[in-house]
C-alpha cells in the first residue's frame, strides 16, 4: 500500500497559507501578485476573454444548473476561489439562488399556497484581510444559468435603457449593459457589486470589482479521463440532498480584483470552484479546501478526500475504503483515509477567529 502523507499545515481561515508558497511544477509557473494602492490607474495585467468552448475536456458532471422548474423548495450555490500566495490573500466568491420558481418574489397568494419561502439571488465575497461584501435581492428575474455548463450570471442593476443579459456575453458588452452584477464561466469571471449594509457582524468593504481568466488544470478525475461526480451515484437521488460537486479542483487564474479601492493583480494564481444544490442545507458540516501544499508539486482538494497529483486522481470515499476525521468546532481538522492501494493523512490548524458567512436560507 502506497502512503500519501500530506504535511501538517497552519491555515489562515478563508485565506491562503501564511507562508508565501509557489507551485514548483513546470506545468504551474510561479504566480505573481501585486497589490496597488489605488484603482485609478488602468490595470497592468489584462486578462484575455475567450467564449466558453463546447465539450470542454475537464467539464465535470453536474456542472449545469439543476432547477427543474417546479415550485418545490430549492437552492443552488456556487463557490469560486482565487489565492494569491505572494501577498498571502485569497478571494472567495459565493453566489446562491433561492426558490427560483418565484422570480419576482412571493405574493401573498404564493405564500398562502406554498408557504413562506426565502427567495432571491445573493453574491458574497470574502476577500483580503478577511473583509466581506454581500449584495442580495429577493427577486431572481435577472438571474440566468446554463443547463449543461458552469455558466451563470445576474444583474442587480442594469445600465440605463439596457436589457440585462440572459447568457454569457463578451466583457465589453457586459460592462455596457450591467452596472452591478456578475457573470462567470469555467474560464472567465467578472463583475461589480456594492455592499447592501446587511452584514453588521463582520468588517465589510463598500465595493468590489473584478475581471480574470482561468485555465483549468484539474476537474474531478484523472486529467485525460472522463471526469467524475464528486458524490458518485448518490448525486442522483433527492433523498441525499444537498448535493455537491467539485467543478475545478485546481486551475490558474490571471487578472485583477479591486477591493474597496485597492487593486490586487495576479498571474497564474491558484484557483478552485465547486457548487451544491437541493432542497435544503445541513445544519452542521465541515469542509476543507487547500490549493497549495508544502513540498508537493501540485494542486490539491480535500472533499471526501480527493487528491490530484501529477495528473492522477486519488479518491478516498466511504464506499471504496475508510475515511476518518477528528473535527473541532473551529481551529483543528484532522483527516485520514485508506482505500485498496493508498492511504492519506491531513491535519490543519488555525488560531485565527475566522469570519462568519451567510449560508443557504439565511
Amino acid at each position: 500500500m502506497e502512503s500519501i502523507l500530506l504535511p501538517s499545515l497552519r491555515l489562515h481561515p478563508f485565506s491562503s497559507s501564511p507562508l508565501a508558497l509557489r507551485p514548483r511544477s513546470c506545468l504551474h509557473p510561479p504566480p505573481s501578485a501585486v497589490a496597488a494602492a489605488t484603482s485609478q490607474a488602468p490595470p497592468s495585467i489584462n486578462p484575455v476573454y475567450k467564449p466558453t468552448p463546447p465539450d470542454r475536456p475537464l467539464r465535470t458532471p453536474h456542472s449545469g444548473y439543476h432547477f427543474d422548474g417546479t415550485p418545490r423548495v430549492f437552492f443552488e450555490g456556487w463557490y469560486f476561489k482565487v489565492s494569491i500566495p505572494e501577498c498571502r490573500q485569497s478571494f472567495c466568491f459565493m453566489y446562491s439562488v433561492e426558490s427560483p420558481a418565484f422570480p419576482n418574489g412571493m405574493s401573498p397568494l404564493d405564500r398562502m399556497i406554498h408557504g413562506s419561502r426565502f427567495t432571491g439571488i445573493g453574491a458574497q465575497i470574502l476577500g483580503a484581510d478577511d473583509k466581506y461584501i454581500c449584495q442580495y435581492t429577493d427577486v431572481s428575474k435577472n438571474f440566468w444559468a446554463n443547463r449543461h455548463e458552469l455558466i451563470l450570471g445576474n444583474t442587480f442593476v442594469a445600465a440605463d435603457k439596457a436589457t440585462p443579459p440572459s447568457g454569457e456575453v463578451a466583457p465589453q458588452e457586459f460592462c455596457s449593459r450591467v452596472l452591478e452584477g456578475f457573470q462567470v464561466t469555467p474560464i472567465w469571471h467578472q463583475g461589480f457589486i456594492c455592499d447592501d449594509g446587511r452584514s453588521n457582524y463582520v468588517q465589510t468593504v463598500k465595493t468590489a470589482r473584478w475581471e480574470y481568466s482561468t485555465r483549468p488544470i484539474y476537474g474531478w478525475g484523472d486529467v485525460n479521463s472522463k471526469q467524475k461526480s464528486t458524490a458518485g451515484w448518490l448525486a442522483v437521488f433527492p433523498v441525499f440532498e444537498p448535493h455537491w460537486q467539485i467543478c475545478m479542483a485546481g486551475g490558474l487564474s490571471t487578472g485583477w480584483i479591486e477591493w474597496d479601492g485597492e487593486r490586487f493583480e495576479f498571474e497564474n494564481a491558484p484557483s478552485y470552484s465547486e457548487k451544491n444544490w437541493g432542497g435544503g442545507f445541513p445544519r452542521k458540516w465541515w469542509w476543507l479546501e487547500k490549493a497549495i501544499w508544502i513540498g508537493i508539486d501540485n494542486y490539491e482538494s480535500v472533499a471526501l478526500i480527493g487528491v490530484h497529483y501529477q495528473g492522477t486522481f486519488y479518491e478516498f470515499v466511504p464506499w471504496t475504503g475508510t475515511v476518518n476525521w477528528e473535527i473541532a468546532p473551529w481551529g483543528h481538522w484532522k483527516l485520514s483515509a485508506v482505500n485498496e492501494k493508498h492511504m492519506v493523512e491531513i491535519e490543519a490548524t488555525t488560531k485565527e477567529s475566522g469570519s462568519p458567512l451567510r449560508s443557504s436560507h439565511n
